[in-house]
């Protein structure tokens, strides 16, 4: 039996008149909103159940087990339910980081300006526009100077940073800790793109540390 059977009772849910309830699925390692389908009880009583992800695919009338034929399966790591029990929000491993049927990370990947990644959390968003000026160099980008000194320039940044952090520390000022780390952070992520290490196997790490 899955883990997961505990968390949602069936009574919680309120599906709409066509027994449907929305389901926003979610990347569990950065937040990035991957896709939205439909889910009946039958289909939430098997991903609970089995521990990977089904819908109701409305134009087919049939169930969904997402990735049966592409192979881009839905691990489901966590489920919540939102105030009202009418959207479940899925928060998902997935196979093959293709969650669109377009072959798109994400659905959500239409914008009329350009075509920037979805949108996650600061941190990849930043890491995502290190490596886009590392790509496409500009001449007047300091981050862009920090890459063309390579190690020298970069570690040497990481190591003048991190000696602050440890002094802002040792100073007690919120506000100080919180200007150094980001810097560190920044600079951090410039090694990381540098290297060409992806953020994501950082993020790995941390959550292998929450065990």
């Amino acid at each position: 039996m899955s883990s997961f059977t505990h968390l949602v009772h069936p009574t919680t849910i309120k599906y709409n008149e066509g027994g449907l309830v929305a389901a926003i699925a979610q990347d569990y390692l950065d937040g990035t909103v991957l896709m939205m389908a439909w889910m009946n009880a039958e289909s939430l009583e098997k991903t609970l159940a089995t521990g990977e992800v089904w819908y109701w695919s409305r134009s087919r009338g049939e169930l969904w087990h997402k990735g049966a034929t592409s192979g881009h399966i839905q691990k489901l790591r966590d489920i919540r339910y939102d105030c009202d029990g009418d959207a479940l929000l899925l928060t998902i491993e997935q196979t093959g980081d293709i969650a669109c049927h377009t072959g798109e990370r994400s659905c959500f990947h239409r914008l009329e300006a350009d075509k920037r990644q979805p949108s996650s959390h600061t941190l990849s968003q930043l890491y995502e526009t290190i490596c886009e000026r590392r790509d496409n160099p500009n001449t007047d980008s300091y981050t862009c100077k920090l890459i063309a000194g390579g190690d020298n320039k970069i570690l040497k940044k990481i190591g003048e940073e991190a000696a602050e952090v440890v002094m802002a520390c040792k100073d007690d000022s919120a506000g100080s800790i919180a200007g150094e780390v980001a810097d560190l952070l920044y600079h951090t992520l410039v090694a990381l793109a540098y290297h060409r290490v992806p953020l994501r196997e950082v993020y790995r790490q941390l959550e292998a540390r929450k065990r």
